[in-house]
């Protein structure tokens, strides 16, 4: 599945933009939430999505890069939000908060940063429908993939099968994902890739969705 981070995106031109993924092959729209604390960036908030969510076809994919996400939980829900991460370094109460996200009715996601191992998550995948594995350090697109990021997949996706969580829990992976690694990241166990600069920098967006996607079963 692909997830197009809207942060890419002609921000000038986004009614037309929200349009062309609603005719794409993209399944979500990745949306990068951060406060400039938690990371050294800022992005947008809770009207910008309800105006988005009022022309989408697809599903939000909500990725909260800031402190204390527990206070907003609920505003994400009401703005929009089919899935909502949070940061494992930002939540002191990691299970509470994803069981909260559960009972709003959201699909729950905990993200990783490159630092951060994938065994710290064992106590917890069983309540989450996804994982995502940051392949850049988070704040900024256009960033350069960093390799280890296909052990920590394989590392994700053998957690994910030694806790019975096959098809219940997915693996996502944000940062750097181009036509180049794809390939490698769904056979090292990715199931859906955000990709920002590749598909809004492309000529036509709409077709590298779609060759982001064929990646997966070629040879």
């Amino acid at each position: 599945m692909i997830s197009p981070s809207l942060l890419s995106s002609n921000f000038l031109n986004l009614e037309n933009e929200i349009e062309m993924l609603n005719n794409s092959d993209a399944e979500f729209i990745h949306l990068d939430i951060m406060d400039g604390v938690f990371v050294p960036n800022i992005t947008f908030g809770f009207q910008l999505i309800k105006n988005i969510k009022k022309i989408s076809k697809k599903l939000l994919d909500v990725h909260l890069m800031i402190v204390n996400p527990d206070r907003y939980l609920k505003e994400f829900k009401d703005a929009g939000a089919d899935i909502l991460t949070v940061h494992y370094e930002a939540c002191t109460h990691l299970d509470r908060t994803l069981t909260e996200i559960k009972r709003l009715q959201m699909n729950a996601g905990v993200a990783i940063n490159p630092h951060t191992s994938v065994d710290l998550l064992k106590d917890i995948v069983t309540i989450s429908d996804l994982i995502l594995i940051m392949s850049v350090n988070p704040g900024f697109g256009g960033q350069t993939f960093i390799e280890n990021s296909y052990n920590k997949v394989k590392e994700a996706k053998s957690l994910i099968k030694s806790k019975k969580m096959t098809g219940k829990c997915l693996i996502e992976v944000d940062g750097g994902v181009t036509l180049s690694n794809a390939k490698k990241l769904y056979k090292s166990g990715a199931d859906i890739m955000v990709a920002g600069n590749t598909v809004f920098n492309s000529p036509n967006p709409s077709e590298t969705i779609s060759k982001l996607l064929q990646q997966r079963t070629q040879n």
